[in-house]
């Protein structure tokens, strides 16, 4: 699949999706939003084992394309709720149920809800020179595509106030120190990182990294009993699958396993 706002691929268990507007920091439109959902869905019929999510150019994303939402006094107002119901949150939704890990490369700027999406993934690795920013407050809103869900949960309270509230840049590498992000890499290095990430995945237990991320992402919510009691249902489901039993040959065989996702 290709669109002129995403590129698409899907090699070897490893998709690939990268947004492609270069010239706008890869900010959103509808149209793009739609081309995601399309890629997505190929994401999740056709196989894969890793999803791996950059931007094209200086920039991962910008959030938000405010071209198409100017609203001047006299005219009418643009709802962004409903942007919000139809584009944003199911996206990140999705993101966070996609039975594999996401993988997010930083490779520029992660702005507004731009950085919020990258921050949905599993594991967020971003080049030592970007930075993220939450520039809500200086249009009159609140951080969305799960900001305000996310941030509190990866940085704490005052952190995630001060992001919110100024406005201010965050580096990788203090994200990084944050617990923002999983990893700050050199810029001449992130390439082959990213690449390495996902020949990892794709050689990995890919149900028994799905279920690990389930449980997390509902660990958020949940009390110690439920979670308990999750652990003991996805752990039974895990242990009639092919790649458990691999696992345990490989392991009294004193040799690599051979996992198939299974």
């Amino acid at each position: 699949m290709s669109d002129s706002s995403i590129l698409f691929t899907l090699q070897d268990g490893i998709a690939r999706i990268t947004l492609n507007r270069p010239d706008k920091l890869n900010s959103f439109t509808a149209e793009m939003h739609e081309a995601l959902r399309q890629a997505l869905t190929q994401v999740e019929s056709q196989g894969a084992r890793v999803l791996l999510l950059t931007g094209a150019g200086r920039g991962f994303c910008a959030g938000q394309d405010l071209s198409a939402r100017v609203a001047t006094p006299g005219q009418a107002r643009v709802d962004l709720g409903e942007s919000i119901e139809k584009n944003y949150a199911p996206l990140v939704r999705r993101l966070r149920a996609l039975p594999m890990p996401v993988v997010v490369g930083v490779n520029g700027v992660a702005a507004g809800a731009g950085a919020n999406l990258a921050l949905a993934g599993d594991i967020i690795i971003a080049r030592e020179s970007v930075s993220f920013i939450e520039p809500f407050c200086r249009l009159g809103l609140l951080p969305d595509t799960g900001g305000t869900y996310i941030l509190p949960r990866l940085v704490g309270r005052a952190r995630a106030m001060g992001m919110a509230l100024l406005g201010d840049k965050i580096s990788a590498r203090q994200a990084e120190q944050w617990g923002l992000i999983w990893e700050c890499v050199a810029d001449d290095a992130f390439d082959a990182r990213l690449d390495a990430l996902a020949a990892h995945f794709a050689a990995a237990p890919t149900k028994g990294l799905a279920a690990a991320k389930q449980a997390i992402n509902q660990s958020l919510n949940n009390t110690l009993d439920q979670q308990l009691d999750l652990e003991r249902d996805l752990m039974r489901e895990l242990g009639y699958t092919d790649d458990y039993a691999e696992g345990v040959a490989a392991f009294m065989a004193k040799r690599p396993p051979v996992f198939k996702g299974q």
